[in-house]
């Protein structure tokens, strides 16, 4: 992975990243010798949602097809995860 600093960054913007971008798909920022940030390009970033999306559907199928589920209506729903942390509604109907 690629890293820049704050200070070459405030320095020279967004050129910078974009000077990094050209050697990978990633850039670390530092602050102070901690990485603090990561910068991708927005196709890498798009991959990755995809990546995540998959895995959610994927994940859950697997649950479906385990029995992990619940058929509820809307207002079973509310009630259920009302009473699962505890939450009350007040007189004007707010959490």
């Amino acid at each position: 992975m690629n890293t820049i600093n704050a200070n070459e960054l405030k320095t020279r913007g967004v050129t910078a990243i974009e000077s990094a971008l050209l050697k990978g798909s990633d850039v670390a920022i530092t602050v102070r010798g901690k990485t603090r940030f990561v910068v991708v390009n927005v196709d890498y970033f798009q991959q990755l949602r995809e990546c995540e999306l998959e895995k959610a559907v994927r994940e859950s199928k697997e649950d479906i097809a385990a029995g992990r589920f619940v058929v509820e209506t809307a207002a079973q729903h509310k009630e259920r995860i009302m009473a699962k942390y505890g939450l009350q509604l007040s007189d004007n109907g707010a959490v």
